[in-house]
């Protein structure tokens, strides 16, 4: 009898995050988006990935420019 494999499934191909961005910001403002991201429930992370996200996409549809990440595949 074969055992079930143990953990989490592999994540799509397609949704691996594999790149990182580097910002260098004063111990003030990481305590502020860390302590806003725990208000909202979620790591820091990802509370400034979507933050970020949502500037993106309303500054460059403002622009009438294409948002890479909104694109379909």
């Amino acid at each position: 009898m074969k055992k079930p494999k143990r953990g989490r499934p592999p994540k799509d191909v397609d949704r691996l995050r594999s790149e990182a961005l580097l910002v260098r910001l004063e111990g003030t403002e990481k305590e502020a988006f860390r302590e806003a991201a725990d208000l909202a429930g979620v790591p820091l992370s990802s509370w400034v990935r979507e933050r970020l996200r949502q500037i993106a996409a309303r500054e460059l549809k403002k622009a009438a420019r294409p948002i890479a990440f909104l694109q379909t595949r």
